[in-house]
């Protein structure tokens, strides 16, 4: 099955035997297989998980943080667009764990004003944190 991850820093993925992906969207996380049914999902900032085929025939796996947006599948391919798209050399632990203390900051500020929340604000606190959760755990897989 083909793969295509692009991202909308530039930052892009692809291969053309994946033999499994796995992805967390707004309903849950899905595991997409070759034959898989026509799908479009929402997906969440999360690890995505792909396994392929290397040239000697051997199982592979890579993995990505991706940000929110969406993923297509049809025929036998797979693209996923995400506004966040982050290999584990990439990662920057330190800028991942402020980044994730200053989300639950502003989460908290906004969770508790005493005015009306601003919701579109607590939803790019919330985005933001789980941003750095999914860097965080691509982090950890690969210590």
């Amino acid at each position: 099955m083909k793969l295509k991850v692009l991202s909308f820093s530039g930052e892009n993925f692809s291969h053309d035997n994946i033999t499994s992906l796995t992805v967390m969207t707004k309903s849950g996380e899905v595991t997409i297989l070759n034959n898989h049914s026509p799908m479009i999902a929402s997906i969440e900032p999360c690890v995505l998980y792909t396994k392929y085929m290397d040239e000697n025939n051997i199982e592979q796996r890579e993995d990505f943080a991706i940000g929110s947006w969406v993923v297509e599948v049809n025929n036998s391919s797979v693209k996923v667009m995400a506004d966040m798209l982050i290999d584990v050399e990439e990662v920057d632990l330190d800028q991942a764990e402020m980044a994730k203390a200053r989300a639950l900051e502003l989460m908290d500020q906004y969770k508790h004003a005493k005015d009306r929340v601003d919701m579109e604000k607590f939803i790019e606190a919330e985005d933001m944190l789980l941003k750095s959760i999914a860097q965080l755990k691509l982090y950890d897989l690969k210590r």
